[in-house]
């Protein structure tokens, strides 16, 4: 008898099914709400002290009320509404940065998953098993997307294609595995 090394049979990929990813979406949605909302109320809070110190007592108790008086009234406030449409444009913008960068850090990280998907032992790869680039998870956060434009279809394709892919996995050659 020779003697020969024994290498183990490899182990067959285990794809996360529609319901798993739901769950994982969930969770990680309600972590995001909940840092949205954080974001959300401070940006209100200090919304609500530059509005409130200028539409001050003072400035409506100014008597007499005449036609100057309200000409600079309203030019001051239609400053401050277009501040405050900006403002809201900002933060619209940065809301949707912090989501990008969750799921792009998290899922391209050593961990391969955001914080839902390492909750039910799941994991994004590559079509071969490895860990994906920034780049890539960036593409398949954008591709979530055109996931939901769809009514959604998109993400229901999970339930449906042979490696249970979703639109945005075939669209950036990723799949979501169990550990």
């Amino acid at each position: 008898m020779e003697n020969q090394e024994f290498t183990p049979a490899p182990q067959p990929v285990k794809y996360a099914g529609f319901w798993l990813r739901f769950v994982a979406i969930l969770i990680d949605g309600i972590i995001i709400s909940f840092v949205e909302s954080v974001i959300i109320i401070f940006f209100m809070l200090i919304m609500f002290v530059i509005s409130a110190s200028h539409y001050s007592f003072n400035s409506i108790s100014n008597y007499p009320f005449n036609e100057e008086c309200f000409s600079d009234y309203f030019n001051q406030s239609i400053i401050m509404g277009l501040f405050m449409v900006i403002g809201l444009m900002f933060l619209g913008a940065f809301l949707i940065t912090i989501k990008w960068l969750y799921y792009a850090l998290m899922e391209s990280s050593k961990h391969q998953a955001t914080i839902g998907k390492l909750a039910l032992g799941l994991k994004v790869t590559d079509m071969n098993g490895q860990r994906i680039s920034f780049a890539r998870a960036t593409g398949r956060y954008f591709g979530k997307i055109i996931s939901g434009m769809i009514l959604l279809i998109g993400y229901i394709m999970a339930g449906f294609t042979e490696k249970k892919q979703a639109l945005h996995d075939i669209m950036a050659n990723c799949l979501v595995v169990k550990r």
